[in-house]
């Protein structure tokens, strides 16, 4: 097992040398001893774990002559990126590739990619994709090249610091005034979903979060709700999948609400009343009437009907968290505790993403200012007369 200068363990196969940089081998499965040189540890070790992986399945590796970016984005997402990241991941990387990869470069040579290509392909998302969304097919390139040059498929990886993320104009989040929530929720009672609204719009939870809430997360004598997973239907294996949070802050505990404590106990009593719910979901809290989980995009479906009957404008269900955020941010509430509540990383996250100025609270902010300085007028004015 190799050490590093300080003589702490590496694992096995890695080790630092005197210029401190690390070295990464291994011996193929054919007796060939294979070594390669990084500047840093996190780096020798994922080259390490695929190319140990790429050996392993030799027989279905594909060939760097003759590889098209289609085989290897297939190859790569099945036997390496699946199996270390998490389903919603490996899910935004098939998306994007299909959506805006493929059709540019999938039946391209791996090796006759160039910057340029890649270049084109961002720059056709302008008109149509938000920039988060151009980000992630940038990283989506990124990521499958750079796995394929480290294992020798390639001689360069063709997204490099030329490619760039092209000017885009952000469609501004939306959130929705006091009236549109009055409006909307109007609508939305006495039907099948108005709960899961109500909560999200009470918490700011993901709804990925909210349908993979369990009566063991909640805890009603300290009024705390812990999330501890998100779940998703998956059409392609037909099947309700849950995993860990986005992120590691994601696992948080969010306060409850007079509301929400309110309609939780509702639920809960429906429950204790014999509402039917199918057995492997007896945990779970939020159950539609045929005793299942809803789907997230019956979600939305639902809410573009209340939307119109309520006369105002369509939204997704993401947008109440968003009126969550900008509901809490009028309240008074401190950015860096919303952060904590939200689940965010990184606290320009939250205010870039989530917090939105309402016209109203413009000009109430402005209004401080003007009194202040009504009230700085009268002092020196009074100064001046003495």
């Amino acid at each position: 097992m190799g050490k590093n200068l300080k003589g702490k363990e590496l694992g096995v196969g890695i080790s630092q040398r005197k210029d401190e940089r690390y070295s990464a081998r291994f011996v193929t499965s054919c007796g060939k001893r294979v070594e390669k040189y990084f500047d840093f540890y996190q780096d020798a070790r994922r080259w390490l774990a695929e190319a140990r992986l790429l050996d392993e399945h030799g027989s279905e590796t594909p060939a760097s002559v003759g590889t098209t970016v289609n085989d290897w984005f297939n190859y790569w997402m099945v036997n390496i990126k699946e199996k270390t990241v998490r389903p919603n991941t490996s899910r935004n990387y098939r998306e994007r590739y299909k959506q805006n990869i493929k059709p540019r470069i999938g039946g391209m040579l791996m090796c006759d990619v160039k910057p340029m290509h890649c270049q084109v392909i961002l720059n056709n998302m302008v008109d149509d994709y938000a920039g988060s969304t151009i980000y992630q097919t940038l990283l989506t390139l990124y990521n499958m090249f750079q796995c394929a040059f480290e294992n020798s498929l390639i001689v360069s990886n063709p997204v490099t610091r030329s490619v760039k993320l092209p000017k885009t104009i952000e469609k501004k989040v939306r959130f929705l005034t006091l009236e549109e929530q009055r409006l909307f929720f109007e609508a939305a009672e006495h039907t099948s979903n108005y709960y899961q609204y109500l909560f999200v719009l009470n918490t700011g939870v993901r709804t990925g979060e909210m349908v993979g809430l369990k009566w063991e997360d909640l805890d009603f004598d300290r009024r705390i709700i812990s999330i501890r997973r998100s779940m998703e239907y998956r059409a392609s294996v037909g099947e309700w999948c849950a995993g860990p949070p986005k992120t590691k802050m994601s696992r948080r505990e969010i306060p409850m609400t007079d509301e929400c404590m309110h309609l939780l106990l509702e639920i809960k009593n429906m429950r204790d009343l014999g509402r039917y719910v199918e057995e492997e979901f007896e945990d779970f809290v939020f159950i539609n009437r045929n005793g299942k989980p809803t789907k997230n995009s019956t979600y939305d479906a639902n809410i573009a009907k209340l939307t119109k009957k309520a006369g105002i404008e369509r939204f997704s269900m993401h947008t109440l968290r968003h009126t969550f955020a900008t509901r809490c941010i009028e309240a008074g509430m401190r950015p860096k505790t919303l952060q904590q509540i939200l689940g965010h990383s990184n606290i320009n996250i939250t205010m870039n993403l989530y917090v939105h100025v309402t016209d109203e609270e413009k000009a109430k902010e402005m209004q401080k200012f003007e009194d202040y300085a009504n009230e700085w007028r009268k002092i020196k004015t009074k100064i001046n007369v003495i």
